[in-house]
């Protein structure tokens, strides 16, 4: 390992009778100037690619389209090129869990049965310092099996099962748009995901090595093959720093933004050494339609997001070419979310959604899909009995290779493709989801149980684009109202008045409910949309 320089990072806005517990075990010096060294190495091209991205929407804008790229066909044509094998640990991968590192839930997926937990610092996870901070120590105590919890309220207590039965650690850190502000270096923030990335890995690579694991990432909202390739030559340089070998690193990239779905095979490419699949995401995919689209007229115009099935034409197109790309180079093709929390108080209710989740899975085990997503540890067996009767005792199934796949440019953003409309209830479900989200988001929490559904930041950001885009559109419901920014405050202030009536005036009050509204509002009506609700989110929390 490189003998490293005293950290010039400055912790800033922590108020040192509230900073975390332990927190001089994450920040070290020797930690500290790691992060510093990707900071000064990384931020400028960071800086540089988010620019791109307001350029690239821009164009978007102008043209209401997009294409392949032709400067990188040759990449696409190259039959020849496989990203590396995959390492035991992350072979198979037939069900993963996700969810932010807070303690109990640490404990619990590690437990759930699933393949890999998706130990999340991004979109389930509200970056207050103390969930920064104690989530890196959380994951630490895991490996160093010295974590345990007892709940307060039930004084149930969790501990680990035996080595041999833990899912696979697979960490997300925070999207490239996210500053860390209590990190700061000449009094510029330290992006988040420098952050989240260079702690973990500095203190973990060699540990997790040990473990007969290695330091696996999820990278999120990457737009770009550029910024994969960001993402590369990041981890040659820690792996080099660390002293550990090249190639050690493995990254998931999902592919949750519209730009990313046209350069998959070239986003594998820059990861080859790296790379070990792509996921197919749902909420941040749709979201990124209406955020790259909001200008292209009424044929981009969604419905509600739960008519917006993984069947809809231009989403079938989407995951299909998913399977075809990484098979075709060797990497593991991962399914999206099932956010159902099993209800055992209503057994009917109950059944209905598992069979749901059942439906679901077993078209994306046999789409060809290698593995699939749950936010409920009770979800495991269900997604686990769908991809057992494909897979058998196979780890994946990267064989069937779908050539039988032919997916166009078109095919990705055909919209109105699908024989749905905005409803007027899902314009009063997206108010009603959103200011809870956001509420909880605010106090801390990113992942939420709201209506039945482990929601997260995903939710909120495609309920605010669509309640943007309606209004925008001028769209007429099917009871003749039409979407107005007055139509959506009013509903709006009738949620906040049933939230003050359902939670009490003591408990509203205690709440950020009102914060929520207003923000929700802001977000969603604002002329000037706003690239990620969490930005000015953020300005927020504590």
């Amino acid at each position: 390992m490189s003998a490293p320089a005293p950290s010039p990072l400055a912790i800033t806005d922590v108020d040192p009778g509230k900073a975390p517990a332990r927190q001089d075990e994450i920040l070290t010096e020797a930690a500290l100037a790691f992060v510093a060294e990707l900071h000064r190495r990384f931020t400028p091209r960071r800086d540089e690619l988010l620019a791109r991205r307001d350029a690239r929407r821009a164009e978007i804008a102008r043209t209401s389209s997009l294409d392949f790229l032709p400067e990188t066909a040759h990449v696409r044509d190259d039959e020849s090129w496989r990203v590396a094998p995959a390492p035991a640990a992350l072979d198979d991968r037939r069900v993963e869990i996700t969810g932010p590192t807070d303690r109990k839930m640490t404990i619990n997926a590690l437990n759930s049965g699933a393949k890999v937990w998706l130990a999340d610092f991004e979109d389930a996870s509200a970056p207050t310092w103390a969930n920064v901070i104690g989530g890196q120590m959380n994951l630490i105590d895991a490996y160093e099996r010295r974590i345990d919890f007892t709940d307060p309220g039930s004084g149930k207590s969790y501990a680990l099962k035996p080595a041999e039965e833990l899912a696979t650690v697979v960490v997300r850190p925070r999207g490239w748009h996210l500053d860390e502000r209590h990190l700061r270096l000449d009094g510029t923030p330290v992006p988040g995901a420098l952050v989240d990335f260079g702690l973990y890995f500095f203190h973990n690579a060699q540990r997790l090595l040990d473990l007969g694991r290695g330091p696996y990432f999820y990278l999120p909202k990457t737009e770009s093959h550029l910024e994969a390739r960001l993402w590369n030559d990041i981890f040659v340089f820690a792996q080099d720093y660390v002293g550990i070998a090249q190639g050690t690193i493995r990254a998931t990239v999902l592919i949750e933004t519209i730009t990313a779905a046209y350069e998959m095979e070239e986003i594998l490419y820059e990861l080859r050494d790296h790379a070990s699949g792509l996921n197919a995401g749902r909420w941040d995919y749709l979201f990124s339609i209406v955020k790259n689209f909001r200008d292209g007229g009424e044929k981009f115009v969604l419905p509600d997001r739960n008519a917006v099935t993984m069947t809809a034409p231009f989403m079938r197109a989407y995951t299909e070419l998913l399977v075809r790309t990484c098979h075709k180079r060797g990497a593991h093709a991962i399914g999206g979310m099932a956010a159902f929390i099993p209800n055992r108080r209503d057994p009917e209710a109950n059944e209905t959604a598992l069979a749901k989740v059942r439906a679901d899975k077993d078209r994306e085990a046999g789409d060809g899909f290698d593995g699939s997503w749950v936010a409920h540890p009770d979800l495991v067996p269900v997604a686990r009995a769908s991809f057992d009767a494909v897979l058998g005792d196979r780890p994946h199934q990267k064989d069937r290779l779908r050539e039988d796949v032919a997916v166009s440019a078109a095919d990705l953003i055909a919209v109105d493709s699908l024989d749905a409309k905005p409803t007027y209830q899902g314009l009063v479900d997206a108010v009603r989801v959103g200011t809870r989200y956001i509420e909880a988001w605010l106090r801390g929490l990113g992942a939420v149980a709201i209506f039945g559904l482990m929601e997260d930041a995903a939710t909120a950001e495609i309920s605010r684009s669509q309640i943007w885009q309606w209004v925008d559109a001028g769209v007429v419901f099917e009871n003749g109202e039409k979407a107005t920014a007055d139509l959506v405050r009013r509903i709006a202030d009738e949620e906040l008045a049933a939230i003050r009536a359902e939670t009490g005036d003591e408990s509203f009050a205690a709440g950020c409910w009102q914060q929520a509204h207003d923000l929700l509002l802001k977000v969603a009506l604002d002329t000037d949309y706003a690239a990620f609700l969490t930005l000015p989110a953020y300005e927020l929390l504590d």
